[in-house]
């Protein structure tokens, strides 16, 4: 199992915390929690979606500015061909994504779905947009896996957003 407490700790919390900062500057500040999915909200979504939450809780960081929250980043993993991937989507908070980016990606091809443009076109998406691979969100030559499991990890979280919220 991918993600455990001490990988958080270490350098995927430091490169999620780094993306923040990038994002919202210095002013900002944050505190992480993990979140465990309750059962009917895990089951809804992933009906919707036809992709499994790699595990049952995913990571949660609130980001404020000047004491109020502005944000909240999801941090969760989706399976690869072989290894998950983990990314990071930040939401605003009526829930419009306003970054998304893979924090970790394990596998030798179709890494190219960490590439900024490609992850700029899910800013702006919430849970009432469309995830459709080829017709709404541009597929990668050579990397059709990750591009369809990041997609559906993605929508999967924008599912999610509105159900969590008033746990955060």
């Amino acid at each position: 199992m991918f993600l455990l407490g001490s990988q958080v700790q270490a350098g995927i919390k430091g490169d999620v915390e780094k993306v923040i900062r990038n994002k919202f500057g210095d002013s900002v500040s944050f505190s992480m929690q993990k979140l465990v999915l309750e059962k009917i909200n895990k089951l809804a979504v992933e009906k919707k979606v036809h992709q499994r939450f790699f595990n049952d809780f995913i990571y949660v960081w609130s980001i404020r500015k000047a004491d109020s929250v502005v944000a909240y980043g999801l941090l969760d993993n989706v399976k690869g061909k072989a290894m998950p991937i983990t990314f990071l989507v930040i939401y605003d908070t009526s829930g419009k994504i306003l970054n998304s980016q893979v924090i970790k990606y394990r596998e030798p091809y179709g890494g190219e779905i960490a590439n900024k443009k490609w992850n700029n076109q899910f800013v702006g998406r919430s849970e009432i947009s469309d995830y459709v691979v080829g017709d709404e969100v541009d597929g990668i030559s050579g990397a059709t896996i990750s591009v369809y499991s990041m997609t559906k990890g993605v929508m999967k979280l924008s599912l999610l957003f509105p159900l969590i919220k008033s746990q955060l």
